[in-house]
């Protein structure tokens, strides 16, 4: 090929770099890639205007507390870190700009050479016209090599005009690329008119305030059921494992009492550890036979629901008796109204932040869900809610923090279905997915200390995470 072609070859070789770092590299340093910041996976966006917004979580797998706060956006916590981005997105462009700036006196020289070429390439087009009118005076082979060479460069003709306008976007791109660095400038000068020394104090200043808020969070609403985790595999299918949410932080007892019916035997461990191992510390054998496996352990003692009888008995550990024992009036017993999965599961006893639960079915309610809190001492019926759920078609219940979370079944495929609030005595359906590793659930209870479900799944002992939603109102709201 000859040394004009050559050129051309180096020119638009070059173009196509040009235009290959353009598309890839522009978009993503002044924003127009598809990358979006990542939103958090929750169910409910509440504006920062009126506060904190909490996410708290039990645990990771290390056992270490999470807990996600979106501060109000009055906050300036985060200038520091959007200074240095917007500092480095300036440097960035900074650096394109000059990069341009290269491109285009190269671009120029180049499209001067080009322009050069097109003209000497119209004039050859026209002298090869002329020469074809007085052709009977050339030799045949002398046409035949310039006709060769006038076919070659024709087709390069669209190309030079596609490069020509290719020229004028590098224009347009340096052009739009002074604007942004103008307008990075000056954002960069707004921000870097505050304190920097006075907003870290008032960052640590939220972030003491944050701590004493977060001991004294106790009630949220449920987001996320996450897990399990499997902590043993030990006993019969059916069954309940538990641990005293009113203990203190060095007391981690946990009571095993397998099996749904005829049992008495309570097994008493000191620690997860000793349970996983299985070092019993301490053997119960109860005055009374259990049914069903919806049992717990509160303050010291524990509560469970008699054998064929609608009667709660509470027995204290520390005494080895019973301290009370009350019959729940019109509540179904051995299989009347039980969850899905059958196991005298009629009245099923829990625990949460505000207290002691009893959830059963009566015949004046249908069969649907009542829920009653209980006096932690005497067992009387302090207040009773009535639902419309029914509780055969419910698989598991528990409650945090008044509000009853009912699942849709015990099998693999089940939900948290609905809920409903004591506070304000209304319900909704909900859809929060679990994994039910094992198949069968025949136990599901809120423990607020651990911020945990404790599960019997299939005869494995596991633990699932909840995600709880908070709103602290700030001082300013008030």
């Amino acid at each position: 090929m000859s040394l004009p072609l050559l050129k051309l070859g180096a020119v638009l070789s070059t173009m196509a770099m040009i235009s290959n770092w353009m598309s890839q590299t522009l978009p993503s340093l002044v924003g127009l890639n598809t990358t979006r910041l990542s939103t958090p996976d929750t169910l409910t966006q509440i504006s920062p205007k009126e506060g904190w917004q909490v996410y708290s979580s039990a645990q990771d797998p290390d056992g270490r507390c999470i807990c996600t706060v979106v501060a109000p956006e009055q906050n300036l916590c985060s200038r520091d870190a959007k200074s240095r981005q917007l500092r480095q997105l300036l440097e960035k462009v900074q650096n394109m700009s000059q990069s341009i700036e290269v491109l285009n006196l190269r671009t120029q020289r180049d499209f001067q050479y080009v322009l050069k070429m097109e003209t000497q390439m119209k004039g050859l087009k026209a002298k090869f016209r002329q020469i074809e009118d007085d052709r009977k005076t050339l030799m045949t082979k002398h046409f035949q090599e310039l006709k060769e060479k006038m076919d070659e460069l024709l087709p390069l003709i669209p190309v030079l005009e596609q490069y020509k306008t290719d020229a004028k976007l590098i224009t347009q791109f340096k052009e739009e690329i002074r604007n942004l660095s103008a307008v990075l400038t000056g954002i960069q000068e707004e921000i870097g008119a505050y304190d920097y020394e006075e907003l870290h104090q008032r960052v640590l200043s939220l972030e003491t305030r944050l701590r004493d808020c977060m001991k004294k969070l106790t009630c949220g609403k449920l987001m996320k059921i996450t897990g399990p985790v499997t902590v043993k595999t030990s006993g019969t299918r059916f069954g309940a494992w538990m641990t005293d949410p009113l203990a203190s932080e060095k007391n981690n007892r946990v009571w095993y009492m397998d099996s749904y019916t005829n049992n008495k035997i309570v097994r008493e461990y000191k620690s997860i550890a000793d349970f996983v191992s299985g070092a019993e510390s301490r053997t119960y054998n109860l005055p009374f036979k259990w049914a069903g496996t919806n049992h717990v352990v509160y303050n010291g003692s524990l509560y469970f629901n008699k054998y064929q009888s609608n009667i709660i008995i509470k027995y204290s550990f520390d005494m080895g008796r019973v301290l009370a024992q009350r019959s729940l009036e019109y509540a179904g017993f051995h299989n009347v109204y039980p969850y899905t999965w059958g196991g005298f599961s009629d009245i099923d006893l829990m625990a949460d932040e505000i207290g002691l639960w009893a959830v059963y079915a009566t015949n004046q309610n249908a069969g649907n869900i009542v829920i009653s809190q209980l006096n932690k001492d005497t067992l009387e019926v302090m207040k009773s809610w009535s639902t419309g759920y029914p509780k055969r078609s419910a698989g598991e219940s528990f409650m945090i923090c008044g509000t009853l979370y009912v699942t849709n079944s015990h099998l693999t495929g089940a939900k948290v279905y609905y809920s409903y609030s004591t506070k304000t005595s209304t319900y909704e359906y909900t859809d929060i997915p679990f994994h039910n590793q094992y198949f069968h659930i025949s136990m599901l209870d809120y423990n607020a200390r651990d911020r945990a479900l404790y599960a019997w799944n299939n005869g494995h002992q596991v633990l699932f995470n909840v995600t709880l939603f908070h709103i602290i109102k700030t001082e300013d709201d008030t």
